[in-house]
Order: C-alpha cells, then sequence, then structure tokens
C-alpha cells in the first residue's frame, strides 16, 4: 500500500533541509521531494493526503530513559507538586484512602524533591510512620538516587543494620538507630525487594507508558537500566503484543547473559519492536541529591565531594566485556569525578570507539573531559533538562560557576562530537520539544539564564533528538531523518520549530506520531 503526504512542511534534517512531500510504501519511505515530484509517482490505489502546510518531522528517538519505571509510575503516588511533608502526608493519607488500601499493602511513592520542600530536608522514617502507619511506604527521591522506607517496610525487606549496606550506598543511622533514608546503591538493592504488583496491572502500565512517549512524538524509546527482576516483566510483555514503538534494552553485567538467553532473538536485533543493544553500569548518583561523584566539594562542605557507585576494576570489568561482545555500553556519570572515571578507564582498554560508549546525562563534564572523550568516540547524551528542572539547586550545590557550565552541549558541538538529549523518564516527562526549549533557552525555573554560552541553536537541538539520537543506536541508516529507504516513523506537528519564538517551540502541538508509515497516536 503506497501513501503520499504532500503540501507539507517537511524537515528531512539532512543537508537539504526542507521539502514538500513524502511517498511512503510498506512502512518505507520510498521517495523525498517536490509535490509535483511525488504525485507524479502516484499510482491507482495511492492514498494521497493534503497536510495543509502542517510540519512533518523525522519520530524522536529518546536516547535515554526508563521505559518499565515510566509503566510503574502509573501504579504509584506521585509527589512531584509537594511542597511541604505536610502535602506529602496529606497526599497520602488521600491515597489510602481513596484506593482502599488494606493493611499491610505495600505503596509506593515517587517525585518528592528535599530541594523544593520548605523543610530542605529528606524525610525519615518516624515521619512516615506517621503517613502510613498500618502500611509499609517508601518515598523515591526524584532523582531516582535515593529514598525513604518507613518503619514497616524495613522490617518486612529485613533491615537491621546500616553494615548491611552495598559497596556504593548509605543505610543512615542516627544514634544507633536506622533512619529508613538510603542512597545509590543501597536504595537500589531494597527496592528491588519490594513486591510488583500483579501482571495485569503492569501490563496496562506498559501500555500507558507506551502511549505516553507516542504522545511526546517518539517512536524509539529506551530500558536504561535492566536487572534480572525484569526478566518476568519483560517475557510477558513481548508475550502480550503490546509494543507498537521500538524499545531498546540495556541491562546490566550481571544480568545480559540471563537476558541473551531468554531473549536470543533480541539481541542486536528486533523482535516484536524489542532489542538488547548493550549494558548499563552507573558509576555516580544525583547532582541534586547531592551523590553525584565530584572533583571538588559541594558548596557547604569542605571535603564531600559526593562518591562513587563502582570500584575501578568492575569498570573495567564492564567495558572489556562491552568490547569483547562487540555490544555497546552506557555509563551513567553525573559528576566530573565519574566523567573522568569512564573516560580515563576506556583509555586503559583502548580501542572502543566501534562500540560507541555513550556518557549518559554528562552533566558536569568538563571541557577538557570532553576533549578526551571525543579522542576515544564517546557519546555524551545530556539530561538537558537539569538547566530548568534543577538548575537552582545547583547553583546552590555548585555555585554559580560551576552551575553555569552543566550540560555542556555547545561544547560538544565546538569539538565536532555527536551528542544526544534524553529526560530520563520518569524523573521527568518524556517531552522532547520542551528539551529542545531548554538547550536553546537555557532558563531555570525562577527565570535565571544558566550558562547561556552553552546556548545552541534550535536545529542542533533537534539533531540530538533525531539524526544523532539514530547514530547512537547504530541506527543512523533507517532512521532519524527524512530520507529514501529508511522507515517511516514521523511526527507531524502543527507549528515549525526552526520558524517560532524561543519560548513558542515548548508550546508546539504532537498532531500526530507515525511509526512504520502506520498512525499510532493523534492529537
Amino acid at each position: 500500500m503506497k501513501k503520499i503526504l504532500y503540501n507539507a512542511n517537511v524537515i528531512t534534517m539532512e543537508d537539504e533541509l526542507y521539502s514538500e512531500a513524502i511517498l511512503i510504501e510498506n512502512g518505507i519511505i520510498k521517495g523525498v521531494g517536490t509535490n509535483e515530484e511525488i504525485l507524479d509517482k502516484k499510482e491507482e490505489n495511492t492514498e494521497v493526503i493534503d497536510m495543509n502546510k502542517k510540519t512533518i518531522l523525522p519520530a524522536f528517538i529518546d536516547s535515554h530513559s526508563h521505559f518499565s519505571a515510566v509503566a510503574n509510575s502509573y501504579m504509584q503516588l506521585q509527589l512531584n507538586d509537594c511542597t511541604s511533608f505536610d502535602e506529602i502526608r496529606n497526599k497520602i493519607t488521600n491515597y489510602i484512602n481513596q484506593n482502599g488500601i488494606k493493611e499491610n499493602e505495600w505503596i509506593i511513592a515517587s517525585g518528592y524533591d528535599h530541594n523544593n520542600l520548605k523543610e530542605y530536608m529528606h524525610p525519615k522514617k518516624d515521619f512516615l510512620d506517621l503517613c502510613a502507619p498500618n502500611n509499609p511506604l517508601v518515598l523515591q527521591h526524584q532523582s531516582g538516587h535515593v529514598g525513604v522506607f518507613n518503619t514497616k517496610a524495613l522490617e518486612m525487606l529485613d533491615v537491621k543494620d546500616s553494615a548491611n549496606s552495598p559497596e556504593g550506598g548509605v543505610i543512615e543511622k542516627t544514634n544507633g538507630k536506622l533512619t529508613g533514608y538510603m542512597e545509590e546503591a543501597a536504595f537500589v538493592k531494597y527496592l528491588k525487594m519490594v513486591p510488583m504488583p500483579d501482571i495485569e496491572k503492569i501490563l496496562k502500565g506498559y501500555k500507558q507508558a507506551q502511549n505516553k512517549y507516542l504522545s511526546y512524538g517518539i517512536a524509539t524509546v529506551q530500558e536504561g537500566y535492566m536487572s534480572k527482576e525484569l526478566l518476568p516483566l519483560y517475557k510477558a510483555l513481548l508475550n502480550a503484543n503490546i509494543l507498537k514503538i521500538d524499545l531498546v534494552g540495556y541491562p546490566d553485567l550481571d544480568s545480559i547473559e540471563k537476558f541473551k538467553k531468554e531473549f536470543s532473538k533480541s539481541y542486536k536485533n528486533y523482535d516484536k519492536h524489542f532489542k538488547i543493544d548493550g549494558i548499563k553500569m552507573i558509576l555516580d548518583g544525583s547532582p541534586q541529591g547531592k551523590t553525584a561523584w565530584m572533583k571538588n566539594p559541594y558548596i557547604g562542605d569542605k571535603e564531600y565531594k559526593g562518591y562513587p557507585s563502582m570500584r575501578h576494576e568492575d569498570v573495567i570489568k564492564n567495558i572489556i566485556y562491552a568490547k569483547d561482545n562487540n555490544c555497546q555500553i552506557l555509563a551513567h556519570c553525573n559528576g566530573d569525578a565519574a566523567a573522568e572515571e569512564f573516560i580515563h578507564s576506556c583509555m586503559e582498554v583502548g580501542d572502543v570507539k566501534n562500540i560507541r560508549p555513550v556518557i549518559i546525562h554528562a552533566q558536569l563534564i568538563t571541557f577538557e573531559e570532553l576533549k578526551e572523550a571525543k579522542k576515544l568516540g564517546l557519546i555524551p547524551s545530556f539530561f538537558i533538562g537539569h538547566v530548568y528542572y534543577f538548575g537552582d539547586t545547583h547553583i546552590k550545590n555548585f555555585g554559580l560557576d560551576r552551575a553555569c557550565k552543566i550540560s555542556p552541549v555547545k561544547s560538544a558541538i565546538n569539538n565536532n562530537m555527536i551528542y544526544t538529549l534524553h529526560q530520563d523518564s520518569p524523573i521527568i516527562e518524556p517531552n522532547m520539544l520542551e528539551s529542545v526549549w531548554i538547550s536553546v533557552k537555557r532558563q531555570t525555573k525562577t527565570g535565571k539564564i544558566l550558562g547561556e554560552d552553552e546556548s545552541i541553536s534550535i536545529l542542533d537541538a533537534l539533531k540530538g533528538i533525531t539524526i544523532n539520537a539514530a547514530y547512537q543506536y547504530f541506527e543512523e541508516d533507517i532512521k532519524g531523518s527524512i530520507k529514501k529507504g529508511k522507515l517511516a516513523d514521523l511526527v507531524i506537528l502543527d507549528k515549525d520549530p526552526l520558524k517560532v519564538q524561543i519560548d513558542e517551540i515548548k508550546d508546539i502541538k504532537i498532531l500526530e506520531t507515525i511509526k512504520n508509515g502506520e498512525i499510532l497516536y493523534k492529537y
């Protein structure tokens, strides 16, 4: 079946940036050109659609997020808008009452940020006990790297002492007693032990997550960290044939062989829209949570610099596995010390260009580190939303000068690097056009311009979510631009982002998201 989209404002993301019409056949782009050129290819059964000057771009590509966590967010209480302990307590109380939560039933609440609370501190277990005296309760910080368990949760998870904290993690203790607060590996360890909802609820969450990504114009998404606990969920997901968008997964080193064995058809190739493309490791935490590993101390502390989440020998072990197995490696590095550790470890292993290693977040990577990363063929994937959502917090944590250097996308461009942009969903919404706006504007929530020198053009920002993101996935031959022979993965917008005022970019509507020529979302 052939389809022609004509009278359109096509932004191809190729050297010839604009065109007017597209010919699609069996989910593949068969032609791009003027209205006259493409309409001349019309046959008897060709579907011809007048786009009325609407803008068409290649569908957006998510270069880093957590698909299962987005699905889980539909089964959790969201605390993103809370500004005080009282508001958190009221939300939890109302959630219990409105949802008929039974005694001893687990409650997971996520999205609080102590930086936005009037108390300016993390809640602890005594407060959580007041919120849910009859239920095990866990609060996950918006960064995803720290959280708090109440007494009942600690008891059910058999957390008895801070001495059982895994390396690279913290289980806080005050006056000899657990406070319920945990960081990094410790928090992740016990969060994994929380019982999962029933499979029907989980599958419903996956459907909702897929629809969310589609509503933002995204046709390729990422599962940015896969532990063995996700194995049964992915078996159920693929057996249910839910996926219509492409999903790329990155297990941790301990789980990769299990995933390869269970999903052998999906290793390096899409099967039922899912493929496993490499491994993921986490070298540090989050700057807003003060667990990012820095070379210099945080403001207000003469010595504290955060800390690493991995030993050097384990970082090397991960990189060697990726190189030997010719698979990609993604390395979470927020702090400059973490970025340096990954870059120098890649140097130590040597010759990693072919596997296109990715520095995830690259939040505080230095200009010198970018130059070293360029030589090695590393790709920085910037969580640019930090500028808007956490920029004011970074000023408090690092001072204005260091905060202005976060997400140095312009410096990456000046080094002729391939770079991508992501939202780390569910940390923030997978709103690609908002990320484009932030990349250009670099404005914090309070209206400060943070690092004007690192502002980039609208076109360069669009590259970070289309053609560059396709390159990150080794898919530049089939995705990322509108070109003959590539997949008909398209997004239709109500305005041209290259021809509006900067502040209008974030308000552009996604009218349709098309995958393989099929409309999967319509506004």
